[in-house]
């Protein structure tokens, strides 16, 4: 019997295939303009990312897929560079095409969803990366020739080359084939190295308390949370924040900059990629918080995050 792995506090996200009727009968009666898409950066920048061995830099490839380049190393989150998903299209390009990536030396997974674990994207990134997964996903890694691979369990830490990775709690669920649910974890990773900037990527996540134990436990410089694929919120909610609960996880885990990821990209749920920035941006003002906390990234734009 395959190990099935849970949730804090035994929170379930899988569903009903009756709420999956009620959900595609919704959505058959809304009116959604999707025409907005997220610009990409006027001028690229990727001669950097070949040749930087010193700065801390972030870049956003698209969904949440990132580069961050920390003491020297190059560091891809959950990459995925498909044009579709099965019969989901690519709303919009990456931000930094496959054969403009530098060798990359560290590939993060935050979980086996499709929109998240694409292994035709993972063998076609250049150098000889190793991949940190969620426990209980190496075997499939194995199966699909990729080797060079290390799971780890929730707060579990290890470091690699001078920076420290450690895989944290995040309230969702996995699902590749019929009968594999849950059989690995999923969650986030805090991306530590010394007198740098540190990187929190959530993953996928509804809001959990989980958050606030992030924080406690971590001096976190930049937030990297996911703002989209919530609506209808009576579906989504405990497995995808809204923009609302987004901004909560961000003041919880007490980080100093927000970065909005998991929007833009591919249409997983109802609501735009529009829809979900109006309501960031107005939960954002609503409570006041400083305008230069929030860095919304075109595709392909470099972050200096050395200051």
């Amino acid at each position: 019997m395959r190990k099935r792995y849970e949730n804090l506090d035994s929170v379930q996200t899988t569903k009903r295939l009756v709420d999956l009727h009620r959900w595609y009968r919704e959505r058959k009666r809304k009116q959604k303009d999707w025409s907005y898409q997220i610009p990409h950066v006027e001028h690229y920048e990727t001669a950097l990312l070949h040749t930087n061995r010193t700065h801390t830099l972030l870049s956003w490839i698209g969904h949440s897929t990132f580069v961050i380049q920390v003491n020297g190393l190059t560091i891809v989150t959950d990459p995925i560079w498909a044009k579709r998903l099965g019969t989901i299209k690519r709303l919009s390009d990456p931000g930094i095409l496959l054969h403009d990536m530098p060798n990359v030396d560290v590939i993060l997974i935050s979980h086996s969803h499709y929109d998240h674990l694409h292994f035709s994207s993972i063998k076609k990134l250049k150098g000889n990366p190793h991949i940190f997964v969620p426990i209980g996903l190496a075997s499939l890694f194995r199966k699909k020739g990729l080797i060079n691979v290390t799971e780890y369990a929730w707060w579990e830490q290890k470091q690699y080359k001078g920076v420290t990775f450690t895989f944290v709690p995040a309230q969702h669920w996995t699902k590749r084939r019929l009968f594999d649910t849950n059989t690995s974890h999923w969650g986030g990773w805090v991306i530590e190295a010394e007198e740098k900037p540190t990187f929190y990527f959530a993953g996928d996540s509804g809001y959990f308390r989980g958050f606030k134990e992030i924080g406690a436990r971590f001096s976190i410089d930049y937030a990297l949370l996911p703002i989209g694929a919530y609506e209808p919120e009576w579906f989504m909610g405990p497995q995808h924040v809204t923009p609302e609960e987004a901004i909560q996880a961000f003041i919880d885990c007490q980080a100093k900059t927000f970065i909005p990821m998991h929007y833009g990209t591919f249409p997983l749920a109802d609501d735009t990629p529009k829809e979900a920035l109006d309501r960031l941006f107005a939960e954002w003002k609503r409570r006041d918080l400083a305008d230069e906390r929030l860095k919304v990234l075109k595709l392909g734009e470099i972050l200096r995050c050395d200051s």
